[in-house]
């Protein structure tokens, strides 16, 4: 490089570098012609001159990912030098320069990630470009390997926060570097408590084994990390299993209904999007306003106000192609909702997950019989099945899933919750609600998830007596189920915790 122009730069002075460029217009050509050389702009990010970086990003914006002799881009040499404002800037202009990958295949996020998150710089580098997150160094490791090695609790937490929102959280959680290593791995092994929390959280695979044949906890027990040692032992290998082959499948599964669906281009997914949501609407008119409508108060016939009036093989033959149709377009709507920001597409989801149940309560409560609601019981059992599916393929949220499955199956939540006193207050708030609308409605509690409308009239002493056994069983069978499943599950930590101490 020319000595004037290495002084301008250090200097930040731009009028120099004007005055070389009147005397020779070729004065920044041959920084073109050379792989890797130390640019005016590398001098200038050194030094902290933001003008002079501008200018030189204005006049040749190819130095911006030029790397010198030592492997490093401008902003490489900005992150590791400390000048926040020139990183920001540079990133105003271009902010894919976040994924220059220097020597060693280190972005700017690697390095800002081994030395602490200074000024939030960690959060502004994945606020423009979250995929960064994903990038890898020759080594194969991630920004999340690098801050636990270098134990970095503030990097790795902004980390987390990011992965959380998106689809390959997992993905990035259990890579694997050029040593078999997860980041719990290195977390386990420099005894990082706080570290090896956040990324069981993140469904951090404690049973993945590292090029010595060592999971996390085995690395932990190797090092005599007693803490660390506590933290991993809690998540039993039954369920892991149990995990494994149902993500095994249910990803085969997913695979093969949502394949290549991905690669639809804007226009045509937002004309299938218009066209299932006209399905959507249309299956759901059909349950508020069915075929010869619904028996009403003042009919004389003995039936029950508010029931379709097709009986149960016609009333069958009708809404269960109607059910297939929602549901198809359902998934096809939330599989096609994928590509779209994590906030907004959360917010649609949680949308439909209420549609959902409007519609299948509908059907449920004009259904003419108990066989028929049975049926249609029968197909929201489907409907959550499928939306399990979806969560497996990242294409559904596990909250939309929670929802749905909790709300069409209370008595699922006996099984799944884990928490005692929280589970215990909600079994409790569902049974008084089923108590509170029987007396208030007329329908007795049912643990499939719908209400069945009284026969005898409401007020009436017999009524009254019917209604408050029901109550009284729906609230002792729930309570006892719940109280039991939570006794077996505390002996059996238990005997697994004596087990391994």
């Amino acid at each position: 490089m020319d000595e004037r122009l290495r002084t301008a730069a250090r200097a930040g002075n731009v009028s120099d570098v004007y005055t070389l460029i009147q005397r020779d217009g070729n004065a920044l050509r041959c920084f073109d012609e050379v792989e890797f050389i130390e640019t005016p702009l590398q001098v200038a990010a050194e030094e902290g001159c933001i003008g002079f970086a501008m200018e030189m990003m204005n006049l040749k914006p190819s130095f911006a990912s030029k790397l010198n002799q030592q492997g490093l881009s401008p902003i490489h040499i900005a992150v590791k030098k400390g000048h926040k404002e020139m990183v920001l800037r540079f990133l105003e202009i271009d902010k894919d320069l976040v994924r220059v990958k220097g020597k060693k295949g280190k972005t700017p996020l690697h390095l800002i990630s081994k030395v602490g998150n200074p000024d939030g710089l960690v959060d502004r580098l994945l606020e423009v470009c979250p995929q960064s997150i994903k990038n890898v160094t020759t080594r194969n490791r991630t920004a999340l390997h690098i801050a636990a090695e270098k134990n970095r609790l503030d990097s790795f937490q902004v980390l987390i926060r990011t992965l959380k929102k998106k689809d390959y959280c997992q993905e990035v959680v259990n890579r694997k570097d050029e040593d078999g290593n997860t980041a719990l791995h290195i977390a386990a092994i420099n005894n990082q408590p706080q570290m090896l929390k956040l990324l069981l959280e993140c469904k951090a695979d404690k049973h993945e084994t590292n090029e010595a044949g060592l999971t996390a906890l085995e690395a932990a027990h190797q090092q005599n990390n007693i803490e660390s040692v506590s933290i991993l032992r809690e998540v039993s290998n039954f369920r892991y299993k149990l995990k494994k082959q149902i993500d095994k499948y249910g990803s085969k599964v997913s695979s093969l209904i949502f394949d290549n669906i991905d690669n639809i281009s804007g226009e045509d997914r937002s004309a299938l999007l218009v066209i299932l949501g006209l399905l959507l609407t249309t299956t759901y008119q059909v349950t508020l306003s069915p075929p010869g409508g619904v028996w009403q108060g003042e009919d004389r016939f003995p039936n029950i106000p508010g029931k379709s009036v097709m009986d149960q093989t016609i009333f069958l033959n009708f809404f269960v192609p109607t059910y297939v149709v929602f549901i198809a377009t359902f998934f096809l709507t939330l599989s096609l909702l994928k590509p779209f920001p994590v906030g907004f597409r959360t917010t649609l989801q949680i949308l439909l997950a209420f549609l959902a149940i409007c519609f299948h309560q509908s059907i449920s409560f004009i259904a003419p019989t108990d066989l028929a609601r049975y049926v249609i019981y029968i197909f929201s059992m489907l409907f959550v099945f499928l939306l399990v599916l979806m969560g497996i393929a990242y294409r559904a949220s596990k909250f939309i899933t929670s929802i749905l499955g909790f709300w069409l199956f209370p008595w699922l939540f006996i099984f799944l919750y884990d928490e005692f006193w929280e589970g215990t207050i909600i079994i409790i708030l569902n049974c008084l609600y089923s108590t509170i609308e029987f007396l208030e409605f007329g329908s007795t509690p049912s643990f499939l998830g719908t209400r069945s409308p009284r026969s005898l009239s409401v007020g009436t002493p017999s009524s009254l007596g019917v209604g408050t056994l029901s109550s009284l069983i729906y609230f002792s069978t729930g309570l006892g189920c719940w109280l039991f499943i939570s006794l077996c599950r505390f002996c059996i930590k238990r005997y697994c915790t004596c087990c391994n101490s």
